[in-house]
This record gives C-alpha cells, sequence and structure tokens, in this order.
C-alpha cells in the first residue's frame, strides 16, 4: 500500500499533496495550524505566501471562513492565535457537495430516493 500512495501522490495533485509540494513545503514553509476536517495551514518564512495542505481530496470549500479568509491576508492572524467570533445563529462550516450523491435534491426531484407522485403537473404527450 506503500509503494501505491507514493506514485499515487507522484502523479496526482487532487489527493492531498504531491510529492513536489511536500518538499517545496519543508523547505520553505511554517506549520501555522489546523482545522477540523485535517486541512494543514502553512505560510513561508517571510510570511508573505500562504497555502493549505488538504486532507485528502483537493476542494477549496472544505475550508472554513476563518481559514479562507487567512489564507487570502484578510486577517493576519491565523485562527488559532486570534479565533473569529460567532453569532448564536450561524451554523457550522459545511462543505459544497453540488456534483456528488449527497447534494441536495429537493422533494419531487427524480434524483430523491422516495419519488413523490406529482398532481400538479401532467406531462406532455404529442398527437
Amino acid at each position: 500500500m506503500g509503494i501505491l500512495n507514493t506514485l499515487l501522490r507522484a502523479a496526482t495533485w487532487w489527493n492531498g499533496q504531491t510529492l513536489n509540494t511536500q518538499f517545496w513545503t519543508w523547505r520553505n514553509g511554517t506549520r501555522v495550524g489546523e482545522d477540523a476536517e485535517g486541512n494543514v495551514f502553512y505560510q513561508s518564512k517571510d510570511g508573505k505566501r500562504r497555502w493549505v495542505i488538504y486532507n485528502g481530496e483537493a476542494e477549496a470549500s472544505r475550508v472554513g471562513a476563518e481559514w479562507h479568509g487567512w489564507l487570502h491576508h484578510t486577517y493576519d492572524a491565523p485562527p488559532t492565535k486570534a479565533p473569529l467570533k460567532h453569532k448564536s445563529w450561524e451554523k457550522p462550516h459545511q462543505e459544497n457537495l453540488t456534483g456528488t450523491m449527497l447534494a441536495y435534491a429537493p422533494p419531487g426531484s427524480i434524483r430523491r430516493p422516495d419519488p413523490v407522485e406529482r398532481s400538479d403537473y401532467e406531462a406532455w404527450q404529442p398527437e
């Protein structure tokens, strides 16, 4: 399994970090923190560049608002040093599931496991 995992990392960029990214991060990066998803955040030693190493598939919507703001230099301090204050009505971060089997399907959708018989619609039939 170790050799297969190494070959996968060498050939793909969407399953975590590639070997080149791992080497570059080791030489130039300083670990800043980790989020609830297991994504690890780094910055360059001079503090100008910031990046994330995803835990699994590289999907940007898996990064919460706190870390997203830090990555894009909206906040100077990372959430580990200056956590954002959340409102009582805010829901926890959720990744975008569009295009997956877990995506929302409204009532009446053919993708729902429990299709509903529609009485407000009559399909057109050619004469």
